[in-house]
């Protein structure tokens, strides 16, 4: 699958992979977090320019989804949907998210650990990711694209329930916006 991504994609998967490797993520896997934090560092791709023209330029606004994402890190990636369910039944995560911290350390539920060790010297693709790339190439053939780019990672990442949907949505970032931005008004094609 990877020889029909754009230059522009590959940066992105190789971004994602840097931030497990770095400071900037933690854990063992690539997830779909980091391939949204990847898509966050990009300037004159598609992606980018489409994150631009939906109010997510480089700088502020950006930083805010890297905060939105760092929160739920601490809530061992819950959304606030799945963190709202658990309420309802009478489990308050941030309750929870609290005792840990006071025990372990703050961020002993996100994987930021500085004393986490890796299974293997090289990092994976977890499950989610997985999932967006293969919803990248559905999105690409439902749009009738002949490659793979940024813009269909990032439209991927709106399909696919879970934390980074949820914080693009809190940022007016939808499959919807993103199609009308990147192929006009007619013809939304929607990948599953």
């Amino acid at each position: 699958m990877f020889e029909r991504f754009t230059a522009d994609a590959r940066d992105v998967v190789k971004t994602a992979f840097e931030y497990v490797q770095g400071d900037g993520g933690g854990g063992q896997c690539v997830e779909p977090e980091h391939l949204l934090l990847a898509l966050l560092d990009r300037d004159g791709s598609r992606g980018a320019s489409a994150l631009a023209a939906l109010g997510l330029p480089p700088g502020e606004r950006r930083e805010s989804v890297r905060e939105a994402l760092r929160e739920a890190r601490r809530r061992a990636g819950l959304s606030r949907a799945e963190s709202d369910a658990l309420a309802g039944l009478g489990i308050d995560v941030a309750e929870i998210v609290a005792r840990v911290e006071e025990v372990h350390g703050v961020g002993a539920m996100s994987g930021d650990r500085k004393d986490a060790r890796w299974r293997s010297g090289r990092p994976s693709f977890g499950r989610g990711a997985k999932d967006v790339l293969e919803r990248s190439l559905k999105v690409a053939l439902a749009q009738r694209d002949r490659h793979i780019g940024d813009e269909h990672l990032l439209l991927s990442l709106t399909l696919r329930p879970g934390v980074p949907a949820e914080v693009l949505a809190d940022h007016g970032v939808t499959y919807e916006s993103l199609v009308r931005v990147l192929y006009g008004g007619g013809g939304e094609a929607k990948a599953g």
